[in-house]
């Protein structure tokens, strides 16, 4: 299946947080648009690989993406090796997106920084047709991705761009409240965490509203992109906002 963007986070529940208002946008524009998990989420405090699973697909159904995978790598313990760049080769040649949205280069988590270099890197040697990988028993043609954008997650990191999410904020904290084990709660018996407080999900809000400030909208997401980016003409800068 051909993708327009694929999402990538390492943790159940990370695309939801940083960069599903833009899915929600893409999608509603007509774009084909999927999710690749890395790990199951394992080592989480609260809930277990099981519930994860279920509430992604729960959060994958209220975001309607075309399709959602998990790649089962090594939660907290998984290295930027050869292994673990097959894996992520061998999606992206099979999605062929167009653009892929990844972790954040650094933050609170090791993970996010150290999966948002392998995804990076990955991407670049997807495109290069001797490194020879399969899929259900067919050599897979060589895909590079057009762009690898780096949403922001928990530390704020300038961005490169930013993307007006301001119809689809609600859709995106629903899409985040899928987790049920991991965010607020009440009814639930569970070790309290940084994420599982309501003060978490509020500071979601208010970083997207900081960023929409800053292109005069209500809500917006940031990403950062390694690769400078180019446009035809001023034309396109100009939005429609009053």
């Amino acid at each position: 299946m051909k993708l327009d963007i694929l999402a990538i986070g390492v943790h159940p529940d990370d695309v939801e947080l940083g960069c599903a208002g833009t899915l929600l946008s893409a999608i509603a524009e007509g774009k084909k648009v999927g999710i690749v998990d890395l790990t199951r989420g394992e080592l989480g405090t609260r809930g277990t690989a099981e519930t994860r699973k279920l509430e992604a697909r729960n959060a994958a159904n209220i975001l309607g993406i075309v399709i959602r995978e998990n790649l089962e790598m090594a939660d907290g313990f998984f290295q930027n090796d050869e292994a673990n760049q097959r894996l992520l080769i061998q999606s992206i040649r099979k999605f062929r997106p167009e653009i892929i949205l990844a972790n954040a280069p650094e933050d609170r988590h090791p993970d996010h920084g150290r999966s948002s270099k392998m995804i990076a890197d990955a991407a670049f040697l997807s495109g290069l047709r001797k490194i020879i990988t399969e899929h259900n028993g067919a050599i897979q043609q060589e895909w590079r991705p057009k762009y690898v954008f780096h949403y922001l997650q928990d530390r704020f990191l300038q961005p490169s761009f930013v993307v007006d999410i301001s119809k689809y904020m609600d859709k995106k904290i629903e899409s985040v409240m899928a987790y049920t084990t991991q965010f607020y709660n009440p009814d639930l018996n569970e070790p309290q965490t940084y994420i599982s407080s309501p003060q978490f999900i509020d500071s979601v809000k208010s970083r997207a509203m900081m960023l929409g400030k800053r292109i005069g909208v209500e809500y917006a997401e940031g990403y950062i992109s390694e690769k400078m980016i180019g446009i035809n003409s001023f034309d396109s800068l100009i939005q429609q906002t009053t």
